[in-house]
């Protein structure tokens, strides 16, 4: 069976539902297409930057997003073996939001799609799963998919086909396009681990030679990221879960009363990093933007940010075409890439300076260390963080900062000046070249509403 629509639009993640609400906005029929039945998956990006909440504002999304539920931290700290540091305060920001929100992909999703849902042109088409193109001589035309609730197979054709679809991207490999990949050292570790009161707010990073772990405030849990070097994944499940429990109670000694909520390593799950770009985003009916273009590196969680403002320049740039003739011709594809690739590219180049540093911290060998206290001395309650009080004296634990003299140079100018603290906060929380939504797009807050079909209570 074959249908029509001026944009197709692959993938139903934060890019692609963005960029379907912004051109449903604008008056382009516009079709979006997810594999999956519906938004919930465990692990996938969480984090709403600056920029998308200013975005979700300007949209008239802003008061909806608020009651969602989730969870706000503006400050980051590096725990060293020394003690701590305070390295971003995002409170230092201007504007408005001086935070980043933590909330379940799936919610922010839900809202997305009920609010494009509400404009006649919008299509969301779920268990639609791409698997070919379809040409036109040398333009590709639209897609070919199979409907994985029945099996069916049918075909979109369309004007413009938008591939938001993922580092693992199908549009892409459909059309031929190889992305230009960049050496990682390491995997990841995603699990979750109860959070207590008492333990540090905001973002954790805790460095010991050989280990790194990343902990982000969750409110009610942390959300985990435990580096591991590239290919050590296999080696490290098969001596067991007891062993990674002891990895983390030492590192983290607080943590030390917790680490049995890991059940199994079935609950720790392996993320295979990857930072590769695409030299070209485009073919004529075709644009890729997202992880489709440039995977980035967890590092710094940026990933959700840069693919949402890809989406709302390929919608500023590429709808007034798109509504006037139904297709746009490839110097307006262009645009998009030659405006959006430089951030991306910037992005990228501090994430693999990055890498550097963090395969130096995986592959330094551990110094000689006090024993681990036992379960006793381990289940006491943690000290409450930096400017919360406490009297620690384990030098791993948050209330205890580390020496100046024993910092690295960067770490002590930033010690020295506080103000400096909103140099890595802009950097994680806003970066480099913010979209705003275009004016036809723009509405004015609409109410909360009462609680509506979709939202998750996971």
């Amino acid at each position: 069976m074959s249908r029509q629509t001026t944009c197709a639009i692959i993938g139903g993640g934060p890019a692609g539902v963005f960029l379907g609400l912004l051109l449903a906005r604008a008056g382009v029929a516009v079709t979006v297409l997810e594999k999956h039945g519906d938004f919930l998956r465990d692990f996938r990006g969480d984090t709403v930057h600056v920029p998308t909440l200013d975005l979700l504002d300007e949209l008239g999304l802003g008061e909806r997003f608020a009651a969602l539920p989730q969870h706000r931290f503006d400050r980051g700290s590096l725990h060293l073996d020394q003690g701590s540091v305070r390295l971003a305060d995002m409170t230092r920001l201007r504007g408005k939001h001086r935070y980043i929100a933590m909330v379940p992909q799936w919610d922010l999703l839900a809202l997305l799609a009920d609010s494009a849902r509400s404009e006649p042109t919008f299509t969301l088409r779920h268990q639609a799963e791409v698997t070919d193109l379809l040409r036109d001589g040398g333009r590709v035309v639209g897609v070919r998919f199979t409907d994985r609730a029945d099996g069916s197979t049918h075909e979109l054709r369309a004007g413009l086909v938008v591939a938001c679809d993922g580092r693992g991207s199908t549009v892409r490999a459909a059309a031929g396009l190889v992305p230009r990949p960049s050496e990682t050292p390491m995997d990841v570790w995603w699990f979750r681990l109860p959070r207590h009161p008492t333990d540090p707010i905001g973002g954790v990073e805790r460095v010991s030679a050989g280990r790194f772990l990343v902990m982000i405030d969750r409110g009610d849990h942390w959300q985990c990221g435990y580096l591991i070097l590239k290919g050590a994944d296999a080696g490290l499940r098969a001596a067991g879960i007891e062993a990674f429990r002891r990895r983390l109670a030492d590192l983290v000694p607080w943590l030390a009363d917790r680490v049995g909520e890991l059940r199994s390593l079935d609950d720790v799950k392996l993320l295979d990093v990857r930072v590769e770009r695409l030299r070209r985003w485009y073919t004529d009916g075709l644009l890729l933007i997202g992880d489709a273009a440039h995977a980035m590196s967890p590092v710094g969680g940026v990933g959700i940010n840069l693919a949402v403002a890809d989406a709302v320049a390929t919608a500023r740039i590429l709808a007034p075409a798109l509504r006037r003739t139904g297709r746009v011709p490839v110097s307006a594809l262009r645009r998009v890439q030659r405006r959006r690739s430089w951030p991306a590219a910037l992005v990228q180049s501090g994430q693999r300076l990055l890498h550097r540093r963090l395969l130096a911290v995986l592959t330094a060998t551990p110094a000689p260390h006090p024993a681990t206290p036992g379960p006793a001395a381990s289940a006491k309650p943690a000290d409450p963080g930096p400017g919360r009080g406490g009297d620690s004296s384990h030098p791993a634990d948050p209330g205890a900062e580390a020496p100046t003299a024993s910092l690295p140079f960067a770490m002590r100018l930033v010690r020295r000046f506080p103000a400096l603290q909103v140099v890595p906060a802009w950097v994680t929380a806003i970066g480099p070249l913010p979209e705003h939504a275009p004016t036809w797009a723009r509405r004015p807050p609409t109410p909360v509403p009462t609680p509506t079909e979709g939202r998750s209570t996971r």
